[in-house]
């Protein structure tokens, strides 16, 4: 898993939250255009591997899988 998707997951864990909204997960990489098409490649990463669910209207939330990750940092 590459180091910007650890960094997504953490931002839940930091907000206390289970669902987050794609702005708030762009803070993992900063303002740069560059910087939030990488929080997006690492979202559809997390996808992908069934930590994190779509939920609609950019609000993304933790999977069971996604969760156990989150418990052990």
């Amino acid at each position: 898993m590459k180091p910007l998707s650890l960094r997504v997951l953490r931002l839940f864990e930091e907000m206390g939250k289970d669902r987050l909204d794609l702005h708030v997960l762009f803070e993992a990489a900063g303002n740069e255009p560059a910087a939030r098409q990488s929080v997006l490649d690492a979202i559809d990463e997390l996808t992908r591997a069934d930590m994190l669910s779509a939920c609609g209207g950019d609000f993304y939330a933790l999977t069971e899988i996604g969760k156990g990750l989150v418990a052990q940092f």
